[in-house]
């Protein structure tokens, strides 16, 4: 059985579905941080099954810092325009052009193993994958640019 409480709590934290939220904390036995692990590792396997689908939808975005000498642009690609057009989907974008722009990456793959600068817990390959638990389909960002004065 799962607490209802710790449920909420999860799913306002993770964005991931319910029901996957309550089967992690079911497995966990209602421990909120073995449940965030079990969805990390689930968000992990869910990603690599999904690494060969084509990405044909996704979206550009920007970020220019307040003291406007830092500019980055990031190609975030999903499978469909559904997905591409949620909300949390534009905000993964933003947060990654952020990142960009932050911590500069030359490649896709540095970017990829850099630490989350809002969650240094996590690397930004692991914002990835819970995007794709979380939405269901690949996702990936194919292109990154980041401009210094």
């Amino acid at each position: 059985m799962y607490d209802i409480k710790l449920l909420k709590k999860l799913r306002d934290e993770t964005g991931v579905s319910f029901s996957v939220c309550k089967k992690a904390l079911e497995e966990s036995k209602n421990n909120l941080v073995d449940a965030k692990k079990l969805l990390t590792k689930w968000g992990a396997d869910k990603a690599a099954s999904k690494a060969d689908r084509k990405t044909g939808a996704g979206a550009i975005f920007s970020y220019v810092h307040h003291n406007k000498k830092v500019a980055s642009l990031v190609e975030v690609k999903c499978e469909t325009d559904f997905v591409s057009g949620n909300k949390e989907f534009q905000t993964l974008g933003q947060e990654l052009a952020m990142q960009v722009a932050s911590l500069s990456a030359e490649k896709v793959e540095e970017l990829l193993d850099q630490e989350y600068v809002r969650d240094p817990s996590k690397k930004v390959s692991d914002l990835i994958k819970e995007a794709v638990l979380k939405f269901g389909e690949n996702i990936v960002i194919s292109r990154i640019l980041c401009w210094k004065l």
